[in-house]
């Protein structure tokens, strides 16, 4: 990150003036009060040091994903456990599909490791298809997957995933698997790697507690592989104490928020339902997902016309594999919101 530089994300709600925010994908219910009191709770005993462990979260995490505690990884949000995988692996030759995430391609480049691209196809929907089978080799050390992935919202069908495990283990490769957004999907692709994983594995499943629960501002990640070398590794190379109290104590409270989890996907999926269909009325090209987001492309200049109504979306312009400069992603968000953004889009596209 440059200091004072260009921010390539969202959520860059500080240098303008925002009235609603969809360029961040986070649970538009907000935070949960018990997260919110576990938080306040901790915060009056900053003056101690953190378990450096983070023992209890890992438990719990453990009874929730049916993984042995041993087998998880804490971090100071899921960004930081990515840099710190690519740093422990050092790969030379990695495979990449674009667009995805940025911070990917950026971790890759701090080891001096130039990714070769599989570009996912407009005229497939940007759909993963068989076709990366053959591109993964005894020559690839690494292949970065993100389910569903980001900006597209689009889930690795579960069938090609499993063959994709089922190559890396012929290959060698290593699967980094990013699925942060899972828990936010429509509840018949929310289906997990996690349990499919044996022996040694080079499978390294990335998570974190940002956008479920809304705690996008306490960084709080963490990621699940039974190569304890690479956890040990990874280990040393970050610094201590990296997950603070406040996090910990924060992601522990969320795991018990269980009824909150169930009223956020019936808001997603009805709101979700609501924006493709005015969205669609207003010709407005739209790629449905699976996710809590939506890809929009063909409306020129609709970052800066949203922007000028103190609306803020997710310009898509800086992913690899986008040359459209109509691409966009917004969140889903509540019904009060997202009719908003609909009135500005409508009063957009008369004009």
């Amino acid at each position: 990150m440059v200091i004072d530089g260009s921010y390539g994300h969202g959520g860059d709600i500080y240098k303008n003036k925002i009235r609603l925010d969809f360029s961040v994908n986070v649970n538009p219910l907000g935070t949960p009060e018990e997260v919110q009191q576990a938080a306040a709770d901790a915060a009056k005993h900053i003056a101690a040091y953190p378990d450096p462990y983070c023992g209890r979260l890992r438990q719990k995490l453990s009874q929730m994903l049916g993984a042995d505690a041993e087998d998880i990884l804490c971090g100071n949000g899921a960004a930081e456990l990515i840099f710190q995988f690519v740093l422990a692996l050092h790969p030379k030759r990695a495979l990449l599909p674009v667009p995805s995430f940025s911070e990917y391609e950026t971790a890759l480049s701090t080891v001096g490791c130039t990714p070769d691209f599989y570009p996912l196809k407009r005229e497939n929907g940007f759909a993963l298809t068989e076709d990366i089978l053959d591109r993964i080799t005894n020559d690839t050390e690494l292949l970065m997957l993100c389910s569903p992935n980001n900006p597209t919202g689009l889930c690795v069908p579960w069938e090609l995933l499993t063959q994709i495990l089922e190559r890396c283990r012929e290959t060698g490769t290593w699967l980094f698997l990013d699925e942060c957004f899972l828990e936010l999907t429509d509840r018949d692709k929310a289906r997990s790697l996690i349990p499919e994983l044996c022996g040694d594995d080079r499978v390294f499943i990335l998570r974190a507690f940002t956008k479920l629960y809304g705690m996008a501002g306490v960084r709080l990640g963490y990621a699940v592989c039974r190569r304890r070398d690479m956890l040990e590794k990874m280990c040393r190379l970050v610094q201590p104490w990296n997950v603070s109290s406040i996090a910990q104590a924060a992601g522990e409270a969320a795991l018990g928020c269980t009824e909150f989890v169930k009223r956020t996907r019936a808001v997603l999926s009805e709101e979700k339902q609501y924006l493709l269909r005015e969205l669609r009325a207003l010709s407005i090209a739209v790629l449905p997902g699976d996710a809590n987001f939506l890809m929009l492309s063909g409306v020129p200049d609709l970052y800066e016309e949203l922007l000028k109504r103190e609306i803020l979306i997710r310009s898509c312009g800086n992913y690899r594999g986008l040359h459209d400069a109509g691409d966009c992603r917004i969140a889903v968000r509540t019904h009060e919101e997202n009719a908003a953004l609909i009135a500005a889009l409508r009063g957009i596209c008369h004009a």
